[in-house]
């Protein structure tokens, strides 16, 4: 499997099951609906941690172009591969949509709430408020990409011998994105990931849904610049720490 493919399917897996939870709770007639933040926001990092992985072994399990950015402004990734992981990524992300949407398609059908609809695909603020929205993105990529940089491999002490950690490697990620979403969540719905938003939402402009909402394109830029703001910023005050 080569590293774009991985990125590809790590990121279809998250936006599936990521994607998948919010419909079981929002939309109705689901054994899920009403099912609660804490549900969607374990399902999400249960999500992570089954990109992670799929794709870990084969691309480093990025699944998200600010993971992407912050490993590069540090050093750890390569700024030339940055453009085709996020690629991979974004292509990634609107197939889990759209394969959300053929899942859930009777359930769409019978919800009338247009915002709920949406909220299937994509982020949308509690309070509207594009400049606090905005800090909220980016403290919670910033959170995210701060634990990213410090997750390190066991070793045995005083030697060089790494002791792989193998699948259990992506557990550190999925509790902090799971700390993420039950702490700091609840103002914009924590995308922490530009494609996460973006590529979704541009489904949920392409597919037919009936009663659907408007797409939100004026809020769009919050969920892709916000992250990526705050990966940088992790990035440069880890290089001033380190």
């Amino acid at each position: 499997m080569t590293p774009f493919v991985a990125e590809l399917l790590g990121t279809f897996l998250l936006i599936l099951i990521g994607g998948g939870v919010v419909a079981n709770v929002l939309l109705k007639e689901t054994s899920g609906h009403k099912g609660g933040w804490i549900v969607i926001s374990t399902a999400w990092a249960l999500a992570v941690y089954i990109g992670v992985l799929v794709a870990g072994p084969h691309s480093g399990a990025h699944l998200n172009p600010a993971v992407s950015v912050g490993l590069a402004v540090i050093g750890k990734f390569d700024w030339s591969e940055v453009l085709s992981y996020s690629i991979a990524q974004f292509i990634g992300a609107m197939l889990g949509a759209f394969v959300v949407w053929v899942f859930y398609r009777d359930h769409f059908l019978v919800t009338e709430d247009g915002a709920a609809k949406r909220a299937v695909f994509c982020t949308a603020p509690s309070i509207r408020n594009l400049p606090s929205n905005f800090f909220s993105e980016l403290v919670g990529t910033f959170v995210l990409m701060t634990a990213v940089f410090n997750i390190s491999d066991a070793k045995i002490a005083d030697t060089d011998q790494i002791i792989g950690l193998g699948s259990i490697g992506g557990i550190p990620v999925a509790f902090t994105v799971w700390a993420i979403g039950l702490a700091l969540g609840g103002t914009t719905g924590y995308a922490i990931n530009p494609v996460r938003d973006l590529g979704p939402r541009i489904v949920h402009a392409l597919v037919p849904i009936p009663g659907k909402a408007d797409n939100d394109w004026g809020y769009a830029w919050v969920p892709v610049l916000g992250p990526i703001a705050g990966s940088v910023i992790a990035g440069l005050l880890f290089l001033a720490l380190n």
